[in-house]
């Protein structure tokens, strides 16, 4: 594990588990629902913190084969093949910065269930009181789909869920059937700035609005999780009796690799690169 460290902020991140973010305190407080935590992710995948989502976010209605799949309820492929992946390799570390990468094509069970070579890098910066994190995909000779995302757990310590007031920029929601996938049909969506209390989230919205700011506030401290590049489509997970909320950023929508729709790609020899930051305030 490695940690990083400013003025206001202090996170972790475990390369060899998934590049997974596993702490981001601010004033001492955990801000990340950890949930089984580290070790449980490590075991099972049962994924805490801010865990990377490739090469596809949520769930995929179509079968992949690859002895690292892991599935829904519903039996569906869920959030792609680098669930607490040892395969990622440090490029640099300092004390406010980290970088990792990881080549799929050199890794069979990865290209067999994602037959399209690229190289990953994930770079991560801590200033002040914001943390922002960089994913870039690298095409080598085809094109390659791009489709991951990212699944923040986000929580205000010892602030009860009642007074946890959030604000979602989002335009539209997405019709879900009853295994969350898209039926392809969406409608307007305004949803009034508030305190979040009993209403629950699983919720995919194919349109955000500008800026695309999620926040979270309550108990004098107020999180910003900001789609700074590159991520289109948010998806938001707040089940009952649950102590966190998700502002997921998406590069396209659920199960956009097996229907194309709002799916785009890096060509052969080009780099996509998708940007979020997440913000602490007192």
């Amino acid at each position: 594990m490695i940690e990083l460290v400013s003025e206001d902020l202090t996170a972790a991140f475990a390369p060899d588990v998934g590049m997974v973010g596993c702490s981001l305190r601010h004033r001492g407080e955990e801000l990340l629902g950890q949930r089984g935590g580290l070790e449980k992710y490590a075991e099972s995948g049962s994924s805490f913190g801010i865990p990377f989502l490739h090469p596809w976010a949520n769930r995929l209605d179509r079968e992949v084969d690859s002895p690292l799949v892991r599935r829904d309820p519903n039996g569906l492929p869920i959030h792609g093949l680098l669930t607490a992946s040892p395969l990622w390799e440090v490029i640099s570390a300092d004390s406010t910065r980290l970088s990792a990468g990881l080549d799929f094509a050199a890794h069979e069970e990865l290209m067999s269930g994602f037959p399209f070579p690229h190289q990953l890098r994930i770079d991560v910066e801590l200033t002040g009181s914001r943390l922002t994190i960089v994913t870039a995909v690298r095409a080598s000779d085809v094109a390659v789909p791009i489709s991951f995302g990212w699944h923040p757990y986000l929580t205000l310590p010892g602030v009860a869920r009642s007074e946890w007031h959030v604000e979602l920029p989002v335009r539209r929601r997405a019709e879900l059937d009853d295994r969350g996938i898209p039926t392809g049909r969406s409608e307007p969506v305004s949803i009034e700035a508030g305190p979040l209390g009993e209403t629950t989230y699983d919720d995919l919205f194919p349109e955000v609005a500008e800026p695309p700011v999620f926040i979270l506030d309550g108990g004098g401290r107020r999180i910003e999780l900001a789609f700074e590049e590159g991520y289109p489509v948010a998806q938001v997970y707040a089940p009952p009796g649950q102590d966190f909320i998700c502002f997921e950023p998406m590069t396209a929508p659920t199960d956009a690799l097996a229907s194309g729709d709002g799916l785009g790609c890096a060509q052969p020899g080009e780099t996509f690169s998708a940007a979020f930051s997440i913000t602490a305030l007192p």
